[in-house]
C-alpha cells in the first residue's frame, strides 16, 4: 500500500524481466541499491517489477543476459508524457481560455439612457476621457464610483443623479437631469372645443362658460367651454378657458385574420455567446447548453476585410415557434379580440368601450375579414385661440 501511494508522486516505470534464475538478478539489483518498489511473479523465468525512472538506465547497464522491457510509466513522468502528446490541444484550450477571459473584461458597448441627445453626447465625451468607452478594459466598482462622483461635481448644475451599471460587456449609464423651477405657464385666451364628432357625456369646467349641454352632438371645432365671458349677450371679458370634455365617439375598424398562423414567442431566456465564424460555419465557445430555437443579434469583434473569418459576440434569445389553425368560429372570435385591442390600445385609463357590433363578416378560403363598429367613451378636449379684437378709439 505504501509503495502504491509512493508511485503516484514520483516517476516510476513497470518493466518485464525474462531469463534464467530471476532471483539472482533481483538480488543484484538490491545490491546495486536499486529500490524495488513492487515485484510480481509471472512464471518461473518471468517477473514484473516497479522501479524509479532514474534507476532504469542503470538496470539496462547490468542486465547482461536478461531481457528487460519497459511496459508502462506512472507518476510525474506519465503526466509529463500526456502533456507532451496533447501539447497542441492544451495550447489551443489555454489560448481560448485566455482569449475568453480577456474578452470578458473588455467593454464593447456603452449606452446612456436619456431622451436628450446633447446630454447623451456630453456624458459619452466625459466618460471617454476617463477610459469608460468601447474596446477599453472594464473599470472596477471603486473606479466607477469615483468617475461618477467627479462627473456629478463637474456638472452639478446640469445633473441631478448618475449611475453607471456593468451588464456583461456593456456599460449602461442612467442619468437624471437637474430641472430648474419654471414659472407657471399662463393660459392663453382660448376656447375649449371638440376635436371629434361626438355626443357630449361629461363636462368638467375649470375656467370659462359652458355653452353646450350634455348629450348634445358636436363636430370638430365646436365651442364647448367659451373663454368669451358674456352678460346679457354682451362680451364683458376674455379669459383662457380650461377644462375636460368626454363624449361618445364612433369607430369602424376592419381586421383580416388567416386561418393558419405561425407564431414565434420569446421565452425570456437570454445569454451572450462568443463564436468563431469561417465561411458559412459557426463554432461557439463554451456554450454547453445551447437553445433549441434561437434568435441571434451579432456584433463583430474581430474581422478581416478580405478573408471570410471573424470573431463574433452574439446576443442570443430563446424562442418557441408555434403553429395555430383556427376553425371559422375561433377565427371570428380572435378577429373581434384583435379589433377590440386595436381600439383599447389608444385609450387612457378614464376612457373605455361602451359597445361594439359586427357590421360585416366575410369568410374566405384562407382568411376571415371582419368589420366591427365601436362606440367609445373618450376625451374629446381640444383648444382654439380667441383672436384679439382691434381697439377702437373712443368718441369725443
Amino acid at each position: 500500500m505504501k509503495n502504491q501511494f509512493f508511485k503516484r508522486f514520483i516517476s516510476t516505470v513497470k518493466i518485464r524481466v525474462k531469463g534464467r534464475n530471476i532471483e539472482r538478478f533481483l538480488h543484484r539489483l538490491v545490491h546495486e541499491h536499486i529500490d524495488l518498489l513492487e515485484v510480481k511473479n509471472i512464471r518461473y523465468n518471468e517477473v514484473l517489477i516497479w522501479v524509479k525512472k532514474s534507476d532504469l538506465e542503470r538496470i539496462y547497464e547490468i542486465k547482461t543476459i536478461y531481457e528487460v522491457t519497459e511496459e508502462d510509466q506512472y507518476g510525474r513522468i506519465r503526466v509529463q508524457n500526456h502533456l507532451y502528446r496533447n501539447r497542441i490541444l492544451i495550447g489551443c484550450i489555454m489560448i481560448g481560455i485566455c482569449t475568453l477571459y480577456f474578452l470578458s473584461h473588455v467593454m464593447f458597448q456603452i449606452e446612456v439612457v436619456h431622451n436628450d441627445r446633447a446630454l447623451r453626447e456630453m456624458l459619452l465625451s466625459e466618460l471617454k476621457e476617463v477610459g469608460v468607452a468601447p474596446k477599453h478594459l472594464r473599470k472596477n466598482y471603486d473606479q466607477l464610483q469615483k468617475i461618477k462622483k467627479d462627473i456629478l461635481e463637474k456638472h452639478k448644475m446640469e445633473l441631478e443623479w448618475l449611475e453607471i451599471e456593468v451588464v456583461g460587456t456593456k456599460y449602461i449609464v442612467r442619468v437624471e437631469e437637474r430641472k430648474m423651477n419654471d414659472k407657471e405657464e399662463e393660459i392663453p385666451i382660448r376656447n375649449v372645443v371638440s376635436k371629434k364628432h361626438a355626443t357630449i357625456k361629461k363636462i368638467i369646467a375649470y375656467q370659462g362658460d359652458v355653452v353646450k349641454e350634455l348629450n348634445s352632438y358636436v363636430k370638430p371645432g365646436d365651442v364647448i367651454i367659451s373663454g368669451d365671458i358674456k352678460l346679457n349677450e354682451e362680451s364683458k371679458n376674455k379669459t383662457g378657458a380650461d377644462g375636460e370634455v368626454y363624449g361618445e365617439v364612433w369607430y369602424e375598424t376592419q381586421v383580416s385574420l388567416p386561418y393558419e398562423i405561425h407564431e414565434k414567442h420569446a421565452t425570456g431566456k437570454r445569454k451572450t455567446v462568443y463564436s468563431f465564424k469561417f465561411l458559412n460555419h459557426r463554432f461557439e465557445f463554451f456554450n454547453f447548453e445551447p437553445f433549441k430555437q434561437v434568435e441571434r443579434k451579432e456584433t463583430i469583434l474581430l474581422g478581416h476585410p478580405f478573408l471570410p473569418i471573424s470573431l463574433v459576440k452574439e446576443e442570443q434569445r430563446e424562442v418557441i415557434r408555434k403553429d395555430i389553425v383556427y376553425t371559422e368560429e375561433e377565427a371570428l372570435n380572435e378577429a373581434i379580440k384583435i379589433a377590440r385591442k386595436k381600439i383599447e390600445d389608444g385609450l387612457s385609463e378614464k376612457e373605455y368601450i361602451i359597445s361594439q357590433k359586427n357590421l360585416k363578416v366575410d369568410m374566405r378560403n384562407s382568411k376571415i375579414v371582419v368589420d366591427v363598429f365601436f362606440s367609445v367613451y373618450e376625451n374629446i378636449t381640444d383648444y382654439s385661440d380667441i383672436p384679439k379684437e382691434e381697439e377702437h378709439p373712443k368718441e369725443e
